[in-house]
């Protein structure tokens, strides 16, 4: 419990709309400076979608280039993930931003029913993806909606398309998928820690789960992610007014817990990844 905690922040997402939030940033600009506030905040790591004008879903590498430009000058060190999540975007498009060279990048290692609709990612296209990470060097964040994405992570291990250790993220509230309780957050973690001991983990909680899954994060020794894609509420009456305001409630959390907040360095120590590039 003395490791410090690395604060995610997954700042736009690619379904919550300013209608729901005018804090959700949406342009290039407004998604530099909504994480400028967040990394100051105390996030060291920040989870970026991209958008069109219209807010619609985008793999613009183009866009992808200015956030990531944007990011490194105005938060140094701080680990950048792209999303290669597939609601909104074509399949074929999902990795196009890859060839820019993030830290990391998030990989969903399987399919899973959401509400409405198949988040669908076929063997074929996680193969793909996680070799295109492995060419690129680029760290992936293994995306578990169901358990078993677990086991598929461990295969990939094993064939050689990811490398060890692994950072793995447990998606937690979604209808369908995988439900916000503590006991089968407890027992992720435990198959985690037998099947690949040298992990890292963080989980997300999503909507009204958001908080309260950090705060199962922080007591039982992983990682944080908040941000405005997961929810856009601070409290069922209370809208956030940005991103920096979710992060400052992670970082209370943290404290709550008796655990401090990792600098961007030691996030990156954590972590298993490089140095910041130098700008």
């Amino acid at each position: 419990m003395s490791t410090p905690v690395v604060i995610t922040c997954a700042i736009t997402g690619s379904q919550t709309r300013k209608s729901m939030n005018p804090a959700v940033p949406i342009t290039p600009d407004e998604q530099i400076e909504s994480t400028q506030a967040a990394f100051e905040a105390g996030a060291t790591l920040v989870h970026v979608h991209v958008r069109n004008a219209d807010e619609s879903p985008s793999s613009s590498p183009e866009l992808f280039a200015r956030v990531q430009e944007g990011i490194d000058k105005h938060c140094p060190g701080m680990i950048i993930q792209f999303s290669t999540g597939g609601r909104g975007r074509d399949s074929e498009a999902r990795g196009k931003p890859l060839h820019l060279r993030p830290d990391m990048a998030s990989l969903a290692t399987g399919s899973v029913n959401f509400a409405t609709m198949i988040y669908e990612n076929d063997p074929s296209l996680v193969e793909t993806l996680a070799q295109t990470m492995l060419d690129f060097e680029i760290k992936p964040e293994i995306e578990v909606f169901d358990l078993a994405m677990l086991y598929n992570a461990r295969d990939l291990l094993d064939r050689g398309l990811i490398k060890a250790p692994l950072h793995v993220q447990f998606v937690m509230g979604i209808k369908n998928a995988l439900p916000a309780k503590r006991r089968v957050l407890e027992f992720l973690v435990e198959e985690l820690h037998d099947i690949l001991p040298d992990a890292t983990w963080v989980a997300a909680g999503v909507g009204r789960h958001q908080f309260e899954v950090a705060q199962w994060c922080a007591e039982m020794g992983g990682n944080i992610r908040v941000g405005l894609e997961d929810g856009i509420r601070l409290s069922k009456d209370r809208l956030a007014s940005g991103n920096a305001d979710m992060v400052n409630r992670a970082v209370e959390i943290c404290a709550t817990a008796g655990r401090t907040v990792a600098t961007a360095e030691q996030a990156r120590e954590l972590l298993s990844l490089p140095p910041a590039r130098a700008q």
